[in-house]
């Protein structure tokens, strides 16, 4: 896929790209690529821009996690996004592929998430410990196969590793994620967990605006119609 397809909206303010699992958005200590990187380069050369590209980051998505990233190109939409963002006043839909049957069809999790740094992992208590931070989300199921459960996922907090610690911890691990209990790991150390819809309302105009991205083309998502 040549970059500028994997561009869902952009404008003068804002640009909106579909990140593939196991794509840093940030550098990290491997030294790969981030997809940061790729948008100031892809805007500088497209645009002829002389010097650095302003690029500001608004979310992230964990590296095996597919899906919608944001990024301002203006301090003054970073700025005005980062305070929707803060504030929760903006709507994320996940998609995710479970390995066992959720106890209802439609249910939230809720939680009190602590992150160890050192491991680059979130553990779940039952009730407040120390450091800890609330965490909630609700699901519905939406499809069956023989072996595994798809679920969208709305975040009510949002949390380090959150939706795949919740999960993991009640004993529905996502597919791909030995981190959180999957049994398994994916040939391409990916995930079963997409970022497929963002909802938010534009820095400048204040309009509304929804983007949506379908999962990768996987035997199992297109299974699942997504």
């Amino acid at each position: 896929m040549k970059f500028e397809d994997r561009i869902l909206y952009e404008d003068n303010h804002l640009i909106a790209v579909y990140k593939q699992s196991g794509e840093p958005v940030q550098g990290d200590e491997t030294g790969d690529e981030p997809l940061i990187d790729r948008v100031k380069e892809f805007i500088r050369k497209r645009d002829r821009k002389p010097g650095n590209v302003f690029l500001g980051l608004i979310h992230r998505l964990d590296r095996p996690t597919s899906g919608i990233v944001l990024f301002a190109k203006t301090s003054k939409a970073l700025s005005r996004m980062n305070e929707q963002f803060r504030n929760r006043e903006t709507g994320k839909k996940y998609y995710a592929v479970l390995e066992a049957m959720p106890p209802e069809e439609e249910g939230t999790l809720v939680g009190f998430l602590k992150k160890n740094a050192e491991k680059n992992k979130s553990f779940v208590f039952e009730t407040q410990v120390r450091d800890s931070k609330r965490a909630e989300l609700k699901y519905r199921l939406i499809g069956c196969s023989d072996r595994y459960y798809c679920v969208e996922v709305e975040l009510m907090t949002g949390r380090h590793h959150q939706i795949r610690a919740q999960f993991g911890h009640a004993g529905m691990p996502i597919r791909g994620d030995v981190k959180y209990g999957s049994k398994k790991a994916l040939r391409d150390n990916s995930i079963m967990l997409h970022a497929g819809e963002l909802t938010f309302f534009h820095p400048v105009t204040k309009e509304k605006i929804v983007l949506k991205a379908k999962a990768p083309h996987d035997s199992l998502w297109t299974y699942f119609d997504l």
